[in-house]
């Protein structure tokens, strides 16, 4: 017969991950993707490192947005801070529409 151990050998149940939040659009999503707030580009030229570069983690279809909407200039420009980002009025025409879309649709921006 066999014995029974009172003590588990299971490892322990992983704690839930938090939701990854689009800092743009604030939907939740299972995935983000990492938007440099200066582009790496202008960055460089102005001696700074890649890895020193503000990011924010933003979702596939709002990071697509940006960068279908404004170039490079403007991002390391007048739009290089989130806030600035959130405030323009396409953008906000822009999040007020895909917050309606579930996550799971591919959006496609031109």
């Amino acid at each position: 017969m066999a014995r029974r151990n009172s003590e588990s050998t299971w490892p322990e149940p992983l704690p839930e991950a938090e939701p990854l939040v689009c800092a743009l659009c604030g939907r939740e999503t299972p995935t983000l993707t990492q938007h440099h707030l200066m582009p790496v580009l202008q960055g460089r030229r102005k001696g700074m490192k890649v890895q020193d570069l503000p990011t924010v983690g933003l979702c596939s279809a709002c990071h697509g947005y940006v960068h279908s909407t404004f170039s490079n200039a403007d991002l390391s420009g007048p739009y290089s801070t989130l806030e600035a980002l959130s405030e323009n009025e396409g953008v906000i025409k822009f999040v007020k529409w895909v917050k309606k879309q579930p996550v799971s649709k591919a959006v496609k921006v031109k």
